[in-house]
């Protein structure tokens, strides 16, 4: 607990009401200067009292402790966690889109060497139908997850993850 902040927050929320610190020295049966001494955080005001302020002044007990309203306070912190998750969105999708562009290379190298493959006579092998396979799953895989039912795909994959390890204990 800071005084100093819950002292200026305190003649902050007098000068709101539009008081004097004669007129809140009266409402309270405290001396002027008492006022000015817990405004200027050299004095802070008795239990009791500060739980009469909160009161008064419409303001729970801790943010006259903590000389400041929850909500200035709840909403910067709201929009440092709304950063960290946004943050952390773009960070997923740039490595899902790492891992895609990987897949994809990969697919149309294995087209190329079957291209090759193909020039040269040698298509019908093991190495041929292999290039082949390869290149049409990539294919089929790139459209799949780049298409509009690619979330669906994922949370799908998600629920068959959880279930399976569903009953394996925790690692660590």
């Amino acid at each position: 607990m800071d005084p100093i902040k819950t002292g200026s927050f305190i003649k902050e929320l007098r000068k709101n009401k539009g008081w004097t610190q004669e007129q809140m020295a009266e409402a309270f049966r405290v001396s002027r200067r008492t006022v000015s001494r817990w405004e200027t955080g050299s004095n802070l005001p008795e239990l009791d009292l500060l739980m009469e302020m909160a009161d008064f002044f419409n303001v729970d007990l801790r943010e006259l402790l903590d000389g400041e309203r929850r909500a200035k306070k709840m909403e910067k912190e709201l929009e440092e966690t709304v950063l960290k998750v946004a943050d952390y969105s773009s960070e997923e999708k740039r490595k899902w889109t790492r891992r895609m562009h990987f897949l994809f290379l990969a697919g149309f190298l294995a087209a190329v060497l079957h291209t090759v493959l193909i020039f040269t006579g040698h298509e019908d092998g093991a190495l041929g139908s292999c290039c082949l396979g390869f290149a049409c799953g990539i294919l089929l895989v790139g459209v799949m997850m780049t298409g509009r039912y690619s979330a669906q795909i994922r949370a799908f994959k998600q629920r068959l993850l959880q279930r399976k390890n569903a009953g394996k204990p925790p690692i660590g």
